[in-house]
């Protein structure tokens, strides 16, 4: 790569009168475009006098950042037809949604991909219609919207999944546009260190800019009145060249902007030369960032009975309402309508003039039709080795122990290795705590900061990216994702609920592309729970929650998948699916501590392949009648208590008929009408009879099971026992008797419940209570002697 021309700068800088008209242009038919959806119903270019007849009954939208947002979308749109730089728009300021619809609609994107919305009068009104209206699109920039992989209408993730994007894409250029009400969010204040891990040998650039109006809804924003040297300040702390773009007067603006663009382009472009060429000294880069001031709704209404609204916060949503009662309001609206001279932008027919073409790029050039944008077109599919080659030795079942997401840390390692650009870990500062730090032979942590003598697996050329941010990894393998590549997100169980509600939008994304034919599969989103609810020996209460299981459960059963893989063979086998999936978000929890092993790897293989199965093994029924009654089990802790119930049951109660079923794929337990996962009727008799109680073992709230059973013959004879908020900093064994999930727990369950109560039932149920009175007094006395409590209740077997 070579650095900039300086006469390609200049040309950059200092717009000829041809590229201002032509900016001017653009711009004003996107502001025209953008209070046509917010109002207008009918007559489209204002070819007959406006009347209450053409005002929408409701009128919804938010036109207060959208001229911001267009200025910069023009002033993009030029910089890439003169330079061929490839770009995307992310949209920050939520419900900028018109603004970028209207883009897609002049670059004729939207067109292409919606036929019906044509590029004239009619497809022009359809356009407004459909607006914030029952049946069309949202108010945001959404998964509808050609050319967004951000969805606006969650704060606070635009940067994130900017910086998401760029990663291992060295060409890609990502426009992220914070807003000032965003700017307040914790996540988006975290995301600003992500030039702290970009790499500008290898990743592509982000150039922010703060759109500062100093209003969100119904006040003032927090930087949009500090003084504009402390902005300044924090953002040169964050490691950013500020470069200042403020006023309202034209053609004043567009051409300090169109100076502060090329000045920033050019800087970003002589950082990448130098770290390609060979330059570079290593150091982190400052990379520029453009802070623009303007005024809120600016070329909106001044005033509105006499209460001034453009540059407030009453322009952010409708700055007329009441428009279809109010002539003094309709007339108001026709004028500031006119004011963009709509006969001048559009002809005869209603299409976008010359001087409106002209000013953007062509192809996938243009920011709406962008590759990247849609980034299953550019997926290419993991090299994978064969997952079977780290599979775990099992001579005989629950008889050895092993750490099993260290076996997945080995197959993950040599992923990394034949996937350079393609595959990526990104977890929160726990990827050795996680027993995955395999990958540190084939990749340091990925650092642009100082790197000591003392630090470990930490250089400027790391791929694995660890940040102690939950909404940072999250939201960097979503851009990652939606860009086309492959990865994982690993955490601890219960700080996978910080970053939750992002899991729930990028759900809600798949699930909405998945609608859209034009919308491009992209890899799955892999999520990896460690540190679970039931072994936090160390952490205590406040880190065991097992909730994210039931956020996902909430998901359109299109895009969710849960699995609860009870060993290491298991896990290899489930992963290797994830990684080749698409379009899903797959949810999987394993314990990272030494655990026993059930399964060898062809069983293994067979088990996931259905998703649950009968452990033979573990139980003493026989295929030729039902048994009396059926433990179940989803999770490796309860798993391994069920076992050790039915062997208790085994030794204790002969004649009495026990079923051990294990659940890996959560997702099988539901109907098939009501989840692509879930197994037929035949086979869920199979399992679970259609009569005998089932005691079911579960890793999360007991109510998820009984959710996912529901329309299940008989489905009140499952007895749930999971977490119920029962915890401290105790041993996994001590949790399962909190929780009521413990071994001798499943047993009284299985005496309570079953069909036949054979001879010496009343005894067994007497002796499981005389042991949980025992566990409890011998933790009571042997509090001061923690270590001596951990080895009992780990160790200790029923006798």
């Amino acid at each position: 790569m070579t650095a900039v021309v300086p006469d390609l700068l200049q040309t950059l800088a200092e717009p000829d009168e041809a590229d201002l008209a032509r900016l001017d242009a653009w711009w004003r038919a996107a502001n025209y475009l953008t209070i046509g959806q917010i109002y207008l119903k009918a007559n489209p270019l204002l070819r007959e006098t406006l009347t209450a007849e053409h005002i929408k009954p409701r009128l919804l939208g938010h036109w207060g950042t959208s001229p911001g947002l267009s200025l910069v979308y023009a002033h993009v749109s030029r910089l890439i037809r003169h330079t061929g730089q490839q770009a995307i728009y992310l949209a920050g300021p939520g419900h900028g949604g018109p603004a970028l619809v209207a883009a897609g609609y002049l670059e004729g994107t939207y067109s292409e991909i919606y036929p019906q919305i044509s590029r004239n009068e009619e497809g022009m009104r359809k356009l407004f219609r459909q607006f914030s209206s029952p049946g069309g699109i949202p108010s945001h920039v959404s998964v509808t919207t050609p050319g967004s992989v951000h969805e606006g209408g969650e704060l606070g993730y635009v940067l994130v999944h900017a910086f998401g994007a760029v990663m291992d894409n060295p060409d890609l250029l990502a426009i992220a546009v914070v807003g000032d009400g965003e700017a307040e969010t914790g996540p988006l204040e975290g995301s600003w260190k992500g030039v702290s891990f970009i790499n500008p040998a290898r990743d592509g650039a982000v150039l922010p800019i703060l759109h500062l109006n100093d209003a969100k809804i119904s006040g003032p924003t927090v930087l949009g009145r500090k003084h504009a040297d402390e902005v300044q300040e924090l953002l040169r702390g964050h490691g950013y060249d500020v470069i200042e773009v403020s006023g309202q007067d034209l053609p004043g603006m567009h051409y300090r902007f169109a100076a502060a663009l090329a000045q920033a382009w050019g800087r970003i472009r002589d950082i990448q030369a130098a770290a390609r060429n060979g330059e570079w000294d290593g150091t982190r880069p400052v990379w520029p960032l453009i802070v623009l001031r303007s005024p809120k709704g600016w070329t909106g209404p001044a005033q509105v009975d006499g209460v001034q609204v453009t540059g407030t916060w009453r322009s952010h949503q409708v700055p007329l309402s009441g428009v279809r009662d109010n002539p003094e309001h309709l007339a108001v609206l026709e004028q500031w309508l006119k004011s963009y001279r709509p006969e001048e932008l559009f002809d005869a027919d209603g299409a976008p003039t010359a001087l409106l073409r002209e000013q953007g790029p062509e192809g996938d050039l243009r920011m709406s039709a962008s590759p990247h944008a849609n980034g299953g077109l550019l997926t290419r599919e993991l090299d994978l080795p064969d997952f079977r080659g780290y599979a775990i030795e099992v001579a005989e079942p629950a008889t050895g122990r092993a750490e099993s997401t260290r076996r997945l840390g080995e197959m993950m390692r040599d992923i990394y290795a034949r996937n350079p650009e393609t595959f990526r870990l990104f977890c929160p500062d726990e990827t050795n705590s996680n027993r995955l730090g395999a990958i540190f032979e084939v990749s340091d942590r990925a650092f642009m900061e100082r790197v000591m003598p003392s630090d470990v697996a930490l250089s400027r050329d790391g791929r694995v990216m660890e940040v102690l941010s939950e909404h940072n990894c999250h939201g960097w393998l979503e851009g990652y994702n939606l860009t086309g590549r492959h990865g994982m997100f690993a955490t601890y169980e219960a700080f996978a609920m910080v970053s939750a509600s992002q899991t729930v939008q990028h759900g809600k994304w798949l699930q909405e592309a998945s609608h859209l034919p034009w919308r491009a599969k992209v890899p799955s989103f892999n999520v990896l729970l460690t540190s679970t609810a039931w072994r936090n020996d160390h952490n205590g209460f406040s880190h065991q929650g097992p909730g994210l299981i039931q956020n996902v459960l909430t998901q359109r059963g299109d895009v969710a998948r849960v699995y609860l893989p009870p060993d290491a063979n298991t896990l290899l086998s489930v992963a290797d699916h994830c990684f080749r999936s698409r379009s899903y978000i797959n949810l999987i929890v394993i314990d990272k501590q030494p655990q026993l092993q059930y399964l060898t790897i062809d069983e293994a293989i067979e088990h996931c392949a259905r998703g649950a199965g009968i452990w033979e093994w573990a139980g003493t029924a026989d295929d030729t009648s039902d048994p009396d009654i059926v433990l179940a089990c989803a999770g490796d802790v309860v798993t391994m208590e069920t076992v050790a119930a039915a062997q208790i049951l085994r030794d204790r109660l002969p004649g009495f008929k026990v079923r051990v079923v294990n659940v890996v794929d959560l997702m099988t337990l539901p109907r098939q009408k009501d989840h692509p996962h879930g197994m037929s009727e035949t086979r869920f008799t199979e399992l679970f009879t259609d009569t005998v109680d089932v005691v079911f073992a579960f890793h999360g709230y007991p109510g998820a099971i009984h959710q996912l059973v529901h329309g299940r013959p008989d489905a009140d004879r499952f007895r749930v026992r999971g977490f119920i908020e029962q915890g401290t900093t105790t041993t996994p064994f001590d949790m399962t008797v909190r929780n009521r999930a413990s071994r001798y727990h499943l047993v009284m369950d299985a005496i309570n419940n079953a069909h036949r109560l054979p001879r010496g039932a009343a005894g067994l149920k007497a002796w499981c209570e005389a042991q949980l009175a025992r566990h409890e007094a011998y933790v009571v006395e042997h509090l001061e002697d923690m270590p001596e409590v951990r080895d009992w209740s780990l160790n200790r077997t029923e006798s």
